[in-house]
């Protein structure tokens, strides 16, 4: 292994190092959509704490204007009795329902307006984290398709170590490969020439020219006889369309 070689490999393992111990971007970013959703889960539970309490104070107000509404009344049916003292004090029972009647309405505009504001939040923050949530799923699908990239660009030039020693592997394999073929050619031009004598083979040199000379000849008769029946039947064939 060469001096250079051998700092390249151990300035890759400091770079891998670091970047696995990185912080990743796109953990981060899952991390505060979560941190937002639990910000509007809360902004939710107090908008409900709200409401509930400016539908509290408007149920009061209801049961009062009943007995501001009773109290008028009953003094009206005490004065037709002739029983002024009795309708004075239902009329005074009226002024004391009346009283928390506005004190109810002023609790019930400051809620109501407290409920406005939040349910105002709340909509500005969904919308908020909407647009948060797409820009997130788009920029994690942007960081992934960039680290692939980083991933295949090492492994094309070679800067990736497993892609660097498969490709070692194979200048290897193709050298082996080339050798056995050099090999191979070799042997059957030994065992062309005589050099080399097949062992299942018993015939002597001058048996297997022979063999050689057999099988050419009569190759040679074949074709010549392939040759004379074609042009047979091509004259066959032409003197029966002269004919008709």
């Amino acid at each position: 292994m060469s001096i250079f070689k051998h700092a390249a490999e151990i300035l890759e393992g400091k770079v891998n190092h670091f970047l696995d111990n990185a912080e990743d971007p796109g953990e981060s970013l899952d991390l505060s959509y979560e941190k937002m959703i639990t910000n509007l889960q809360d902004t939710k539970r107090h908008l409900a704490d709200v409401v509930t309490e400016r539908v509290s104070l408007e149920n009061q107000m209801a049961q009062a204007q009943k007995a501001v509404d009773k109290a008028d009344a009953d003094a009206r049916m005490a004065l037709e009795a002739n029983r002024e003292d009795l309708a004075r004090a239902e009329l005074a029972q009226k002024q004391s329902e009346l009283q928390k009647i506005a004190s109810f309405k002023e609790a019930h505009d400051t809620v109501a307006a407290q409920a406005q504001k939040l349910t105002d939040y709340e909509n500005k923050l969904q919308d908020h984290i909407e647009r948060f949530r797409t820009q997130k799923e788009i920029t994690k699908s942007e960081l992934t398709a960039a680290q692939a990239e980083v991933k295949v660009s090492q492994a094309l030039t070679g800067i990736d170590k497993d892609m660097d020693g498969a490709g070692d592997a194979m200048r290897r394999a193709q050298d082996r490969a080339q050798h056995m073929e050099a090999k191979a050619v070799a042997m059957d031009g030994l065992m062309e020439s005589g050099a080399l004598n097949d062992p299942l083979d018993s015939r002597s040199q001058t048996e297997k020219e022979m063999d050689k000379v057999r099988v050419t000849s009569g190759v040679d008769d074949d074709l010549a006889r392939l040759k004379a029946e074609m042009a047979k039947n091509k004259d066959t064939s032409e003197g029966g369309i002269t004919g008709s």
